[in-house]
């Protein structure tokens, strides 16, 4: 006599759906992934049935297909919404950066500082040099590479920093202020030194150093070397202080002084 077949137990969550037509059960595939929101699962359903058919895999398998291109897709979306918001004026990669045509610039320094080591310590990176010379191409390529690797970047140019704090103080915002500017992971300072800065505003921006001391990183590119930035930071006392919370455990590149920008303007009018 043959043994009773056992009825296999379904979850209380799972409902079988006897005689379902595989036109309902497309439809209900769309259905839920629209509900639950997930874009790519529900575009590449199709293609990964097609995939599973030919190359005969398992429930879990197909499963785990669908669902690590959704996390996919999601964390490069994710990466893409960071470098939007890290507010940089233009796109930079290092991979577009010419080291050849800068020598002063040691490649090695640079890819290591790609890897983002210094941001999770909280070090700061001042980049010095001269208009030209790669300051702010290496700026904004690093901060794209930290924020691709899931990073918060803030990208912003000294002087309206200064005027955004000025507006703030001015408005009685500025502990929010310097909170929202204190929560990112990477604080990047453009064109610090171009000009002049008043004591109200050396001292505005030195809150917000004072702010991510040893807790979150900046990076900074200057045209000034340290010596020359009294002219920037009036009050000697206050400029001091300033270099100090940029370089203590920091990384400095100096980028020299041949502007090889110029030059390859030069190069292409000759060609």
């Amino acid at each position: 006599m043959s043994p009773t077949p056992v009825a296999t137990p379904v979850s209380p969550t799972l409902r079988r759906r006897r005689g379902m037509t595989e036109e309902a059960a497309v439809a209900a595939i769309d259905q839920a992934c629209r509900r639950l929101r997930l874009p790519t699962i529900r575009a590449l359903v199709d293609e990964a049935l097609a995939v599973a058919k030919k190359e005969q895999l398992t429930y879990q398998g197909f499963l785990a297909e669908l669902l690590l291109a959704e996390v996919d897709d999601r964390d490069r979306r994710s990466s893409v919404r960071r470098v939007k918001a890290a507010g940089f004026p233009r796109d930079k990669w290092l991979g577009d950066f010419d080291f050849d045509a800068n020598t002063a610039i040691n490649p090695a320094t640079v890819h290591d500082l790609a890897k983002s080591d210094w941001i999770r310590r909280g070090d700061p990176l001042c980049l010095i040099g001269d208009s030209g010379t790669g300051k702010s191409h290496l700026l904004i390529a690093l901060g794209t590479a930290a924020a691709e690797q899931g990073y918060r970047v803030r990208y912003t140019l000294a002087t309206k920093l200064v005027n955004e704090l000025v507006e703030a103080a001015d408005d009685k915002q500025l502990a929010k202020t310097i909170a929202r500017y204190g929560r990112v992971d990477l604080l990047m300072i453009d064109e610090l030194g171009y000009m002049e800065l008043d004591r109200r505003g050396a001292e505005l921006l030195f809150q917000v150093l004072t702010e991510r001391e040893e807790k979150n990183s900046i990076a900074i590119a200057s045209n000034q070397s340290f010596s020359g930035w009294t002219d920037t930071f009036t009050d000697p006392r206050l400029c001091a202080a300033i270099v100090d919370r940029l370089t203590y455990n920091g990384t400095i590149i100096e980028t020299g002084t041949h502007s090889y920008r110029l030059a390859h303007s030069r190069a292409a009018a000759l060609a």
